[in-house]
């Protein structure tokens, strides 16, 4: 079993090695044989892992060789199979295969085949060393491996400017995150003597047993990398612009990977923050806060794309709140629900933009239900469960989540009223975004409908959005006739209620407009409200006057660079020194005695008036 686990991420790896080492030279069909072929056989792997692991329970460690050893740090490559892990590597490579799938026609018509499936495979490679790594620093090895990825698949068309722009400001935005993470991984270090996830839990007990001001600055920290990577508030403006690139790197970023690593990262040092109230406080109220301002952004939107751009920060903002209430079973287990629909609606999304010419405008589309089948059913399903509408599968695991919030206390109640605000929200802009794509009159004539290579992904994650919430993970065990795992019939009457309000509030407003809209949106206060939700609550103008004009005002200034000034004046110097020195050299040979005696008079000077002293 450990060869087995070694090759889990050796898979992509080698995919990613032979379609780079190729040059583009290897014809399409085999690209997408080579990119779609190794995360099968990843997921085929991990498949007998995981039935190796249900049978035993026994988690298993694999070290495969000692990276550092140096000033008391050792750090080994080696990898942890447990509950988390495992059920990480079933969402990376299942939900991956299925994205790499429909990538094959998507992608077909691109000179860049190659490149694109090469990214591809190494952002898998990636995310399955930083959830198998069994240390937080072969975990941060795979953590800028994703940033990395992330940044060439979003300005993978890099001959658009407005691209190359937006995959630089989601890597350096990430970086700010990725910074924080780092000094909390040394402060770790510098307090435990270790940086092996199992034996630093253990000497944190032992070292903070009630808590105290190191740890909680170390899971703030460590929480700075979270919501960089999982694009929370404060750092969570890059995820938008990231629709930059194709549509299936936003699936992938989106539902698989990029946008889940804060989450389990969370989730894997959670014994660390159930040490700090305050840590885990934060962390709550960053997702409460998160999941309101995405979801209300969200609901403004005119972009296919950015909607669900904006879901997924909102959404990762409950997995947050959970983990923030001590629910952590629960928020791995939305974040696997969230995969499965959120993979669909974008894929889904892809499927309307392919056939409409690669038009983004959802107010340029309409009336598509009937020439769009499979993209229809694939959004009103994806929709439903993003929604958390009863028996889908994002019902079972967002209904856990409020159900714990409920439980927390002093502050169960806000942190509750809040989910429950974020989920009459979201049903309204999920419902929205259906009616006006896919009812009224078409206002963009689609062309065929998408082939197989890209409908059977769709039919896959609808069957997984559907029944998904019926999985059991390895690490919880949620039993779908009682989702909230309590006994508050009221509770979960009301939290079952609220999506479809949202729903039959959409419906009146948008598919048979009883509601006005363009009352609230044409008032002085409404009309102020939508345009700061269609902008991101200002967020990056706020970011441009804070920090970015004031730094290129200073460039400007500077832009000699006066540290640089001091290096040429010591340049200027030495040519000075040189060229005086030349001067003396002038061949003539009276001179150079003259310089000789002169020489010795001042040396023996010297001497006879240190003697007389």
């Amino acid at each position: 079993m450990a060869d087995l686990v070694i090759l889990i991420p050796l898979m992509p790896l080698l995919g990613f090695l032979i379609l780079v080492c190729s040059l583009g030279r290897l014809p399409k069909w085999l690209v997408g044989l080579v990119g779609t072929g190794s995360i099968a056989a990843a997921l085929l792997l991990v498949t007998l892992v995981g039935i190796e692991f249900y049978s035993t329970g026994t988690p298993l460690l694999v070290p495969v060789y000692t990276w550092l050893q140096v000033a008391g740090l050792t750090a080994k490559v080696s990898f942890l199979i447990d509950g988390l892990s495992l059920t990480m590597l079933f969402v990376i490579t299942g939900v991956g295969l299925l994205i790499h799938i429909y990538s094959t026609l998507f992608m077909w018509e691109e000179r860049d085949y190659s490149r694109f499936f090469s990214y591809m495979n190494l952002f898998v490679f990636a995310m399955l060393v930083l959830v198998m790594a069994d240390n937080l620093l072969l975990l941060f090895v795979g953590w800028e491996g994703v940033g990395l990825c992330s940044y060439l698949l979003v300005g993978f068309w890099y001959t658009v400017p407005a691209n190359g722009a937006a995959a630089r400001k989601a890597f350096v935005v990430t970086r700010v995150g990725d910074t924080a993470m780092m000094l909390g991984m040394l402060l770790l270090f510098l307090e435990l003597g270790t940086l092996d996830i199992q034996p630093m839990v253990a000497l944190a007990t032992l070292t903070w047993p009630t808590g105290g001001t190191t740890l909680t600055i170390a899971c703030l920290l460590l929480l700075g990398g979270a919501v960089g990577k999982s694009a929370q508030l404060p750092l969570q403006t890059w995820l938008p612009d990231a629709m930059a690139g194709p549509t299936p790197v936003s699936a992938l970023i989106h539902a698989a990977t990029m946008v889940t690593a804060g989450v389990y990262l969370i989730a894997r040092t959670h014994e660390l923050f159930v040490l700090s109230p305050t840590a885990l406080f934060v962390v709550a109220l960053v997702g409460a806060t998160t999941l309101l301002m995405a979801a209300f952004a969200a609901l403004v939107q005119t972009d296919i794309k950015r909607i669900l751009a904006y879901s997924t920060i909102s959404q990762i903002g409950y997995m947050f709140l959970a983990l923030g209430v001590g629910a952590w079973s629960s928020a791995i287990f939305h974040l696997m629900t969230h995969a499965f629909f959120k993979a669909l609606l974008f894929l889904a999304a892809g499927a309307v933009v392919y056939s409409l010419h690669h038009e983004h405008n959802i107010l340029r589309m309409g009336g598509l239900r009937r020439h769009l089948p499979v993209a229809f059913w694939s959004f009103v399903i994806g929709s439903a469960a993003l929604a958390a509408l009863p028996l889908t599968a994002g019902f079972y695991s967002k209904d856990e989540i409020l159900a714990a919030t409920y439980l927390q206390t002093p502050y169960g109640v806000w942190l509750l009223a809040a989910g429950l605000l974020g989920a009459l929200i979201t049903a309204i802009y999920s419902f929205r975004l259906v009616f006006i794509v896919f009812f009224g009159e078409v206002k963009t004539m689609p062309s065929d409908p998408a082939g197989p290579l890209m409908a059977v992904p769709l039919i896959v994650l609808c069957a997984l959005a559907l029944g998904g919430g019926w999985i059991a993970l390895p690490l919880v065990n949620v039993s779908p006739a009682n989702p909230a795992g309590h006994d508050n019939g009221m509770l979960l009457w009301v939290i079952s209620s609220v999506p479809l309000v949202g729903v039959l509030i959409a419906a009146l407003t948008y598919l048979r407009p009883i509601i006005p809209k363009h009352l609230f949106a044409e008032s002085r206060v409404g009309g102020l409200l939508v345009r700061l939700w269609f902008k991101h609550w200002a967020m990056d103008w706020i970011y441009d006057h804070l920090f970015v004009r004031p730094y290129t005002a200073l460039t400007q200034w500077n832009r000699h660079d006066f540290v640089d000034s001091i290096y040429d004046a010591l340049a200027e110097t030495v040519w000075l020194i040189h060229d005086f020195s030349t001067t003396t050299q002038t061949g003539q040979l009276r001179t150079y005695v003259l310089v000789m005696v002169g020489s010795l008079v001042v040396l023996a000077a010297v001497v006879l008036g240190g003697a007389s002293k």
